[in-house]
């Protein structure tokens, strides 16, 4: 089925902060942020067992648990399952290494077998407190491996979880399953595969203003050709383009700060705050079907509606074209 059919709107709320990301974040404070996402109207959340070790799904259940199930649009991911078993010391969590050391200390095993598919879903439902998912995403695949041995990792993801994920979809339990990776590689990968067929993916940071000519080289017109939607996650680059001092989870390294400078000076002028030429950007694109950004204040989900409707001139994206700041081939709002 098409993202665009599914989901309910074109933003939705990214809960990898929920998790703790970068910081442990007081319950109530977690709480009133979903609060408000709900109460401003946001029926699509993204979550997914790595975040925290299950706290992004407990806190999201604590609030998706007391709605009628078919009032929202629910995606999580497979490829952890978090077991019982609490782990001390420093977990291998990959290039996301220390981003949720303020989660629950569980042990996560990571694995996309069929069997370890099956496993994250009852988890997952447990968790949330929910009977059924709409969309799930294959997670970090490729993410954390290098040469062949990430190669071995989508080979095992494309014989166990892109099939229980797609007899899923045909029995009618899931609506849609695709791939939730940072990478374009593995995307690339599995739409030219003749079976299985996702029906969309989540691409993190992959498709935003500071980094996107990856992504249009091969994978968006091979998504396009194949009526395949995309997600996009962090449309924020981890915070920097909201004011934060994170990219690529990570703090920023001075040609990144540089180029937001630029980003701003050329807002700044035409009177166009960063979020709105952020998100705007991400949703310009045709295979984009929603965008996620994610939040620990309530404040910022105002923030975020405002941004998605605030009227930006078409003078802007002609400046950052000039100025080169986006791609040539970069799709621009209003059909620039």
């Amino acid at each position: 089925m098409a993202l665009k059919t599914i989901l309910p709107d074109r933003i939705g709320f990214g809960t990898a902060p929920m998790g703790n990301m970068f910081r442990a974040v007081p319950d109530e404070e977690a709480s009133a942020t979903l609060d408000a996402a709900w109460d401003q109207g946001i029926r699509y959340y993204d979550t997914a067992p790595l975040y925290g070790a299950g706290l992004a799904e407990i806190r999201l259940g604590e609030l998706l648990s007391r709605k009628r199930r078919d009032e929202f649009v629910l995606s999580t991911k497979v490829g952890r399952v978090i077991l019982d078993e609490v782990e001390s010391g420093n977990r291998e969590l990959g290039e996301k290494g220390s981003l949720f050391e303020a989660g629950r200390p569980n042990r996560i095993l990571h694995e996309w077998t069929a069997d370890a598919t099956e496993r994250s879903i009852e988890g997952s439902l447990q968790r949330l407190g929910v009977d059924r998912l709409d969309i799930v995403w294959v997670h970090d695949v490729a993410q954390d491996f290098h040469g062949d041995d990430w190669l071995g990792k989508l080979e095992e993801a494309r014989t166990g979880a892109f099939r229980v994920l797609t007899r899923l979809r045909n029995e009618g339990v899931i609506k849609a399953w695709g791939l939730g990776v940072n990478r374009t590689e593995p995307i690339e990968l599995t739409l030219a595969l003749d079976e299985p067929k996702p029906d969309g993916f989540l691409l993190a940071g992959r498709y935003t203003l500071l980094d996107h000519d990856h992504a249009l080289q091969r994978l968006l017109p091979m998504a396009e050709k194949q009526g395949v939607g995309m997600v996009v996650g962090g449309p924020y680059s981890s915070g920097i383009l909201a004011g934060g001092a994170h990219f690529e989870y990570a703090d920023a390294p001075p040609e990144i700060i540089e180029r937001v400078r630029r980003i701003k000076d050329v807002a700044g002028r035409n009177g166009v705050s960063l979020k709105a030429a952020a998100l705007q950007f991400s949703l310009a694109h045709p295979a984009t079907a929603a965008v996620i950004p994610g939040a620990t204040k309530p404040s910022r989900i105002a923030e975020d509606l405002a941004a998605l409707h605030e009227k930006v001139p078409d003078q802007f994206w002609r400046d950052l074209r000039e100025a080169e700041l986006v791609s040539p081939r970069a799709p621009l709002p209003g059909g620039m």
